[in-house]
């Protein structure tokens, strides 16, 4: 997708202290495995609110507003202890002002009532600059996050006290360098066990064209944008002062992963946000029609050495294949080319979804039918004009075996975040855009929301 003016695309990073983070692998704060087992499998007491926060859930679920108006929410991350963390950005992408305080905040329900009733800011303080970003984790007992600078963006660390929740000293940077410029200059991540970190650098164009979104432009070959681009690269999260360069690539192809995170054995995913504009672009290709549907939105198993296609090739869904991209000598669809060796999706989505948090289910207080499924949030659309915009909401694939049980298949969890039918141009008018997606050490889910700063908790109270 497009990141223009309030058309960010977020992305979650959910982690929580089990041997796997459900969207950041991560190791935790203090507990052992078999602790963190028997916490996540007792059932959630807090009460839910009436209308469940406005969301329309599955039967036996239902949600509370966490916290509210807290900023432009990104990726969250929930602690051992349950202690919430948000990255909250404010960019050049929200006309609405910065939030003040710091860009991360922590919250924390002392009375088990399903509100945060403490909450905290630290970090630089978002109102000065582009503060924040997207990015956040947790890894031997401290908090990562991504923050944005003037001109490049960096990961850093905080030391937490689980007493203030707050950070002890001051941020150590891990990677810096990360570049900012063009459609998609977020950096989530994530943190394997072992302790590499995984971090996204989108592409900064849409497909790579001489001229960036314009009339028949064809695209540049080689891509130069694929040397610090359009992929995953992968650091070491134990080392400090860690500087970005073409060297440390792990996977290419990927023309945006917001939501990237470790199923329950360990194995990397990410989505990847489609190209837009191939009826605007290439008019005596495509219909409108196809403009509005192509390409689906995909959901990566990500493998070091990797190639997935982008600029040179879209994933069709109504093919299910991956097709040669016209600024590369594609006919409208129907020639495949180099695509034939790139790696294709693990399951994919309708078109111009934008899917932003990505979290493996690990957790048993869910239904059985949802654990080590995955749960996607779909940030919405922003052109699929002259149709109704659509996505705004958090759906569901089911997995067996480490593979989607369909990979043609979805199910849509969490929906009425938009607040009511959205028009061709209502993007904007959305109340609320689902970004981050977390699993909390109880089984509860959370969800951020970019839009208007809310997050949510679910939980399962038993079917009717």
């Amino acid at each position: 997708m497009n990141y223009g003016s309030n058309r960010i695309a977020a992305y979650s990073l959910a982690s929580i202290a089990t041997v796997l983070a459900f969207a950041a692998c991560v190791k935790s704060e203090s507990s052992t495995a078999d602790s963190t087992a028997s916490a996540s499998s007792t059932a959630p007491s807090a009460a839910c609110a009436a209308d469940n926060g406005g969301l329309k859930l599955p039967d036996g679920f239902c949600a509370t507003v966490f916290a509210d108006t807290i900023g432009h929410a990104r990726h969250i991350v929930v602690s051992s202890n349950g202690d919430v963390y948000v990255n909250t950005w404010s960019g050049r992408y929200y006309d609405t002002p910065a939030h003040p305080g710091g860009f991360i905040v922590a919250l924390r329900d002392t009375n088990n009532d399903g509100k945060a009733d403490v909450i905290k800011r630290f970090g630089p303080d978002s109102l000065h600059g582009n503060a924040g970003g997207t990015g956040i984790g947790i890894y031997n007992a401290q908090l990562y996050a991504e923050e944005s600078g003037a001109s490049a963006g960096r990961i850093v660390r905080y030391a937490i006290s689980t007493d203030s929740m707050t950070a002890t000293t001051a941020s150590q940077t891990i990677v810096s360098g990360l570049p900012l410029g063009g459609d998609h200059p977020m950096h989530p991540f994530a943190i394997a066990q072992s302790g590499e970190i995984y971090i996204n650098s989108g592409s900064p164009s849409n497909s790579c064209q001489v001229k960036n979104r314009t009339l028949e432009s064809p695209g540049r070959k080689p891509c130069p944008e694929l040397l610090t681009r359009a992929g995953i690269w992968r650091y070491d999260a134990n080392k400090t002062n860690q500087r970005f360069s073409p060297s440390e690539r792990y996977a290419t192809g990927i023309r945006n992963a917001v939501g990237i995170g470790f199923d329950g054995g360990g194995q990397l995913f990410s989505t990847q946000h489609g190209r837009d504009q191939l009826f605007e672009n290439w008019t005596k290709l495509y219909t409108s029609d196809q403009g509005q549907n192509l390409p689906a939105e995909e959901l990566l198993r990500i493998e070091q050495g990797g190639d997935y296609g982008w600029p040179y090739c879209y994933f069709d869904g109504s093919q299910n294949k991956l097709a040669l991209a016209p600024e590369y000598g594609g006919d409208g669809g129907k020639a495949v080319g180099e695509c034939a060796t790139k790696k294709g999706p693990e399951a994919f989505f309708p078109a111009h979804w934008a899917p932003d948090g990505l979290a493996f289910y690990t957790g048993t207080s869910f239904p059985a039918h949802y654990q080590g499924g995955v749960f996607i949030a779909f940030h919405g659309s922003w052109n699929r004009a002259p149709a109704p915009q659509q996505g705004y909401n958090v759906s569901f694939v089911p997995f067996t075996g480490g593979k989607a049980a369909d990979p043609a298949k979805y199910e849509i969890f969490a929906d009425g975040f938009a607040g009511g039918p959205l028009g061709p141009d209502a993007n904007d008018k959305a109340a609320h855009r689902p970004t981050g997606i977390a699993q909390g050490p109880d089984g509860a889910l959370y969800i951020a929301d970019d839009k208007g700063g809310r997050v949510w908790r679910v939980v399962y109270k038993g079917a009717k």
